[in-house]
């Protein structure tokens, strides 16, 4: 068990590299990860949200009802600025609707679930960050396929019913299970164990989520070059950027610490660019490199990220020898 767990330690450690590895791999044999399709990518991702919920306690909801003006204004910025920003850099860069369908999508989803270890690394609100993650996934059902409609229902016709079962199935009922075991089994010898072993498994689930979605487009990306990823990423890394931006912007128009503007910065800036990646490939088959901007965003999320969160680090270390 202890070789398990410092294994999942490491994969949580470097989730952006273990992400790229297999994005690099599927691009060079993909035939390896062509077994992550339809049903099988639902499941991988369903898997990754049971091991969200397996470690939410009923402490982490009741933030929910103890910070109500804190989680409001979380919610707010989540669901309105990435979409806005998806919407307004889908018509800078005049992107073809495969591509706009991906960056509009993964703008329209709840915050990542990583985004919580990107807050305690850089001395954020924790609380706070695991309130906003548990407050836009339990509104992604409803949100998602509505903003959705609203963004992307000129460029194609968007199943928002389907979408919101499926958002239902693949996010809520997985998370909720997880926290049922919790709540049952939390106080028995071997959960901790288990719960140790969650962001491994969740990382591992990422990095086959990425490889199946490499493996779809690699034709595109072949035939199209290198320029066909670059501009995509381009378009990622503004998304993403811009989003940490105005998160924090919006955390400063709230009057809110330093701490919970770090917060907010990450919850808005990271987005659950898996569920992004599973939707594209469920509701958007017929536009396959919807995808790739999902994917992207899958490894560039983690990987900035973690520079941010440097980057608040330096920061404090900076103002202590001020100090001192």
């Amino acid at each position: 068990m202890r070789v398990w767990q410092n294994l999942s330690r490491w994969l949580a450690g470097n989730a952006s590299w273990v992400v790229i590895a297999a994005a690099v791999f599927s691009f060079f044999l993909p035939s390896a990860f062509e077994w992550v399709r339809g049903t099988t990518q639902t499941v991988i991702l369903g898997i990754i949200m049971l091991t969200m919920g397996l470690t939410l306690t009923t402490n982490d909801f009741r933030i929910l009802a103890q910070r109500p003006f804190d989680i409001l204004i979380g919610a707010c910025a989540q669901f309105f600025i990435m979409p806005c920003v998806a919407y307004l850099l889908v018509h800078v860069f005049r992107l073809e609707p495969a591509l706009a369908l991906g960056i509009l999508l993964v703008g329209c989803c709840p915050g990542g679930v990583s985004s919580n270890i990107m807050s305690y690394l850089c001395h954020g609100d924790v609380a706070f960050s695991v309130g906003m993650t548990c407050a836009s996934t339990l509104l992604a059902p409803l949100m998602t396929p509505l903003l959705m409609e609203f963004t992307a229902g000129e460029i194609i016709e968007i199943d928002a019913i389907g979408m919101f079962v499926n958002i239902l199935i693949v996010t809520i009922i997985p998370v909720g299970i997880g926290c049922y075991l919790n709540y049952t089994y939390s106080k028995r010898e071997s959960f901790p164990k288990i719960q140790s072993l969650m962001p491994g498994l969740s990382v591992t689930c990422l990095a086959f989520i990425v490889g199946g979605v490499v493996s779809t487009v690699h034709d595109d990306l072949v035939a199209r070059g290198l320029m066909l990823f670059l501009w995509t990423f381009a378009v990622v890394f503004c998304h993403n950027s811009l989003g940490y931006l105005m998160g924090w912007t919006a955390g400063t128009l709230a009057k809110f610490n330093i701490p919970k503007k770090r917060t907010i910065s990450i919850e808005v800036g990271m987005q659950n660019a898996g569920l992004a990646t599973v939707l594209a490939g469920t509701f958007f088959a017929a536009q396959p490199l919807a995808v790739l901007p999902c994917a992207i965003s899958c490894a560039w999320h983690s990987i900035s990220g973690t520079i941010l969160a440097g980057i608040f680090l330096r920061f404090d270390k900076r103002k202590e020898d001020v100090s001192k």
